[in-house]
């Protein structure tokens, strides 16, 4: 039987969902909630960000519950990849291209998307031997023109766009070219979670507009 690698069972889960929910935990009561809405909905993942004291903690939780793919955001130093790891992340996002997080996550066999928002910063990333990046901030950094563009140059390339995405823009980035998913805290939140139905509705919509004929 062949065993996917995490880098693999990561990959293949946005290239279904194509969208890649950021939260910043803040009560970890909540954590049943997030676990149990995103798996109704058939979204089997989630980026926690390195934003609150409480990140790792959350972290381990979902990561010992093996309910979903849990990987940590806003990673910027080798010692944060660590710990994220540590506490059971199977993939690791960061703002920018930083070589020691890099390296680290390969040596892990985990994924990494690096943030990057010009031809030089990509080309830095491929030159690491990252095939998908996260592009950030989309909207201060020209957006879908950007990406259309720098597609170009870039042909193998692939794109995590993030900043700026929201329910109202969400699928013109995704019709987009060279686009895998998107990201962003609009997918999921307290204030979603806070609904009666912990937004159940509300992200079985955004799926459907996704996948819908």
């Amino acid at each position: 039987m062949l065993v996917k690698s995490k880098a693999d069972a990561v990959t293949e889960v946005l290239n279904h969902t194509r969208l890649l929910p950021l939260y910043t935990p803040h009560d970890l009561d909540r954590l049943p909630d997030l676990e149990a809405v995103l798996l109704a909905c058939g979204l089997p993942i989630i980026e926690i960000t390195l934003r609150s004291s409480s990140a790792l903690a959350a972290i381990t939780y979902l990561a010992k519950r093996q309910q979903l793919i849990v990987g940590a955001g806003t990673v910027r130093t080798l010692a944060q990849a660590q710990a994220a790891v540590a506490a059971g992340a199977t993939f690791l996002v960061s703002p920018a291209i930083i070589p020691e997080v890099v390296d680290y996550a390969k040596q892990q066999q985990i994924s990494i998307y690096p943030g990057v928002a010009t031809p030089s910063e990509i080309q830095i990333a491929v030159d690491h031997g990252i095939s998908t990046v996260k592009f950030f901030p989309a909207h201060l950094y020209g957006g879908l023109e950007a990406i259309q563009s720098l597609r170009g140059p870039f042909y193998d390339v692939s794109f995590i766009p993030t900043g700026g995405i929201d329910q109202t823009n969400y699928l013109d980035y995704l019709q987009t070219d060279g686009v895998v998913a998107v990201g962003g805290s609009f997918i999921i939140s307290d204030k979603v979670l806070a609904t009666p139905d912990h937004g159940e509705y509300y992200l079985s919509t955004l799926l459907k507009q996704i996948h819908k004929p």
